[in-house]
């Protein structure tokens, strides 16, 4: 089996650089506090774009730092008592669907609920103001600056705020929501997951923002990571400060907060993908403590995975058994 990273075996026990800071704990059980003081109130406009058999909204919710995050949200009109619902996240620099993309979910008996990340592809805003470089990639932004004022910090709880308003519909079983999507989004699935342990479900699809050593040790810190190698050159050319900015990048490294995560978990990986190593995937995977499992595609690498998508809708099903 050709390979780009290392062998089943090697990364079923691969667990990553341990750059995590000494408060790391702490400072997301802060951040945890912040959000829950923002409550669960939202609210839904009801869509132009509108099907029989289920009602379509656009959701707006106060994130972090003040931000309006702006999302989509659909629920079944033929269900009787309260329905599971699922959470999804995007890929960097996207968007949410359109909701005809999306209706599959509500014709299975879901609420179905996605947000745009703030800063990227979509409606929600970003207001923060940070210290350094803003000029390209998310990663960095706000490395220079308090830890707080990391871009990925609020996108995480922004993630996790979402969980908890969709969970307060009346109309949700807030004991059977799940999280899903792929590469950025089945980073913040996971990022969604740890810090709502609640959470039933989550199925990670080559999950991005995770080992930022191993990329940039793998030269593979390009494409989606190379943010990374463009600090350097910029800022820090001989890394006379690399092991302080690694260290900073752990706040917002997902296979350090992966141990928080109760979900059942599911991981999708491509043996090929090279914009996200597979042993950065496994990172993730491996500090995983609940019930977990995971599925190969030797030949493929960061794209789409012939059946994940139904295999992930079967997924998630089981939380209503």
């Amino acid at each position: 089996m050709p390979l780009v990273d290392l062998s089943e075996k090697e990364l079923l026990e691969y667990r990553g650089r341990n750059e995590k800071p000494d408060d790391f704990d702490a400072f997301w059980d802060k951040g945890i506090r912040e959000m829950e003081a923002l409550g669960t109130e939202a609210e839904f406009r009801r869509a132009d774009f509108q099907v029989q058999n289920a009602e379509c909204f656009h959701l707006y919710f106060q994130g972090m730092g003040g931000s309006i995050i702006h999302g989509i949200y659909i629920r079944p009109t033929n269900v009787t008592r309260p329905a599971p619902a699922v959470l999804e996240f995007h890929g960097y620099a996207g968007s949410v669907k359109a909701f005809s993309e999306v209706l599959g979910w509500a014709a299975a008996g879901f609420c179905y609920a996605a947000m745009d990340c703030r800063g990227q592809g979509g409606l929600s805003q970003d207001t923060a103001s940070v210290l350094g470089t803003t000029l390209r990639g998310h990663i960095v932004r706000g490395l220079e600056d308090e830890p707080e004022k990391l871009y990925y910090r609020n996108v995480f709880l922004d993630t996790a705020q979402l969980a908890r308003i969709i969970a307060a519909r009346p109309e949700v079983n807030e004991r059977q929501v799940g999280a899903m999507g792929g590469s950025q989004g089945g980073g913040l699935a996971a990022a969604c997951a740890a810090l709502t342990p609640w959470l039933a479900r989550a199925a990670l699809r080559y999950p991005f923002l995770s080992d930022y050593r191993r990329v940039w040790e793998m030269d593979l810190d390009k494409d989606a990571y190379a943010e990374l190698k463009d600090f350097f050159r910029w800022f820090d050319p001989r890394h006379l400060r690399e092991q302080e900015i690694f260290t900073r990048l752990g706040y917002i490294d997902v296979h350090h907060l992966a141990s928080r995560i109760r979900a059942r978990t599911r991981l999708y990986t491509g043996l090929m993908d090279t914009l996200c190593p597979p042993s950065t995937q496994f990172a993730v995977y491996n500090h995983i403590q609940a019930p977990k499992d995971y599925q190969l595609y030797p030949d493929f690498g960061h794209e789409d995975l012939p059946g994940q998508k139904d295999d992930v809708m079967q997924f998630m099903q089981e939380m209503m058994k």
